[in-house]
């Protein structure tokens, strides 16, 4: 298999552990922890996994001897960054506590769990992933594991393999879903151990012990490259405005952290707008408004970031959305009638369906976006979000804005416009220095508290924004990050989904700043992720954890 001269390079980095991962461990327990909201409904559904206590991994003068163990890893849903660090890390971990250790990877996500599709990773088959990007070591699959008949089958196979604990690498639901299956292992005393490891470039998958998910920082980092190469061509032909939509669905950190690293003219954050109650027709206003005071000084480009999810953070599209999803869920009479309305007929009969206030905002939506909202569908029925192609939505309503401030002789610049949509792109970039470090350690650590008997946890490294040997190792309970929220019209046990803080300090410094940024152009040009060189430009870590941890 032929290789970059980066990736040959790339395979002789030796990631950086925590000082107390390196020398022989013990454990300090602390205090019994509580999920972080629904105490008593979390404590009901999870008995044997509740109420554990953090840990801490110290070092010890005493060396202790580990019984053999074999391990399966998995990993679920999306790509970031890094995984395969965690994966080396695993191994690595393992063979420290006794060499005849054995890691098996369960192949194409939860699903290889349940049919046993799995093999045995080697040190000839790690070694050539080591600090490299993307899931492909075994692949990565959006199998849910919430039925009990999943949690036998893929317990017969760990039987059948002699597998001793099982390592899940995903996000908020696959830890979710992890925090599930130890508990009912844990319940019929299984003999099998689940831990959890953090995973999303969404950056939402973070709480007090949780400083950042894996991979947000180099995804942030290719995006922000990215951007930055956008915004030195807008700053040299000076005749467009970029459009960038980020990805991000359900929390904004994406395009904050971005913002934070390319100073954009325009940044929406959509826990702002929700928190604002703005419609629409004033997200569209205040565009408007940045464009026209930037063509008064003779710049009509510029930069704007749009979250991808924000559509629905606008609380009228919001309800939109939602009465679109009754209207035209699968099996419902409305939803057989929609499929044989004439595709020219079916913008008008779906408004007429809909409340008052929803068929104004709907009639008002450029004629592709209504045509989105109705016809992509996902298999529950719903609008697909991340499909709506919400940076054209806001360049033609702009468009049309800044046409009827022409005539009313309020705009005299020249709108001339380009959209983008980053995504797949960040997705399984090679790991920035701190995501090799980090996810390496949380691999390791992973091995550290299966070998101490551990089950329920998640992985935890913090003290991130010291130098590496001076992080913190140890494990948080899942449960702790739990709470219960309605999902398809149930209450479930979830892990708490994390925000883009507005009293916190990232987006307060970028709300100083915005104003400054919209009307000069204050470009910055992170060029591409570093791995060679000095520290303070291979090891920097985001602006989100520096500025919260300053």
């Amino acid at each position: 298999m032929a290789i970059s001269a980066l990736q040959q390079e790339r395979a002789k980095y030796q990631p950086k552990l925590p000082k107390a991962l390196k020398e022989n461990l013990q454990v300090s327990e602390g205090d019994a922890t509580q999920s972080v909201a629904d105490q008593q409904e979390i404590k009901k559904l999870f008995p044997n996994t509740y109420g554990l206590p953090l840990i801490e991994f110290v070092a010890s003068d005493e060396k202790t001897t580990f019984p053999v163990m074999n391990v399966g890893v998995i990993l679920s849903g999306g790509q970031a960054p890094g995984g395969h660090n965690v994966i080396s890390g695993l191994f690595d971990g393992l063979k420290s506590l006794n060499p005849s250790n054995k890691l098996y990877g369960f192949k194409g996500g939860p699903g290889g769990f349940i049919d046993n599709d799995v093999v045995e990773l080697t040190a000839d088959i790690i070694d050539q992933y080591r600090n490299t990007g993307g899931f492909d070591i075994i692949g990565s699959g959006r199998t849910k594991l919430e039925e009990v008949e999943q949690f036998d089958e893929g317990l017969a196979n760990c039987k059948s393999l002699g597998i001793n604990a099982v390592v899940v690498i995903g996000g908020d639901d696959s830890n979710t879903n992890a925090c599930v299956l130890a508990e009912y292992y844990k319940k019929i005393d299984a003999g099998v151990q689940v831990i959890g490891c953090p995973k999303t470039i969404d950056g939402d998958l973070k709480n007090e012990m949780i400083e950042t998910s894996f991979g947000f920082d180099t995804a942030c980092k290719v995006y922000s490259e990215l951007i930055g190469n956008i915004m030195r061509d807008a700053n040299s032909a000076k005749k467009y405005w970029h459009f960038i939509k980020l990805m991000g669905r359900s929390a904004s950190h994406i395009a904050l952290e971005c913002a934070l690293q390319t100073h954009p003219n325009i940044c929406l954050i959509s826990e702002e707008v929700a928190e604002k109650e703005q419609t629409l027709g004033e997200v569209v206003d205040y565009i408007a408004d940045i464009i026209c005071k930037r063509a008064e000084n003779g710049d009509d480009f510029g930069v704007a970031l749009i979250p991808e999810g924000v559509i629905e953070f606008i609380p009228e599209m919001k309800v939109l959305i939602n009465e679109l999803n009754d209207l035209l869920a699968e099996g419902t009479a409305t939803a057989q009638a929609f499929s044989h309305v004439k595709k020219s007929h079916r913008i008008d009969w779906t408004a007429e369906k809909l409340s008052p206030k929803s068929s104004v905002v709907f009639r008002s939506l450029p004629e592709g976006i209504a045509n989105q909202l109705t016809l992509d569908r996902d298999p529950h029925g719903n609008v697909q979000v991340s499909k709506i192609e919400t940076e054209k939505l806001l360049i033609e309503m702009v468009e049309a804005e800044l046409s009827e401030r022409k005539l009313e002789g309020k705009y005299k610049g020249k709108f001339g416009s380009q959209n983008h949509f980053f995504g797949y792109e960040g997705r399984c970039a090679a790991p920035s220095n701190f995501d090799a470090d980090y996810c390496y350690s949380l691999g390791y650590n992973a091995a550290a508290l299966i070998g101490y008997g551990k089950t329920g946890y998640m992985s935890l490294v913090r003290n991130t924004t010291a130098p590496a040997d001076k992080w913190i190792a140890g494990g948080v309970p899942i449960t702790m990050m739990m709470n219960m929220e309605r999902r398809h019209g149930h209450m479930k046990p979830v892990i708490q989904k994390a925000l883009v803080e507005l009293d916190g300090k990232p987006f307060t410094y970028f709300a100083s700043q915005r104003e400054m940024w919209a009307e000069k152009t204050d470009f910055v040009y992170p060029g591409p992720i570093q791995y060679f060189g000095p520290a303070r430009v291979c090891d920097r870590v985001s602006e989100t954890l520096r500025l919260e941890k300053a």
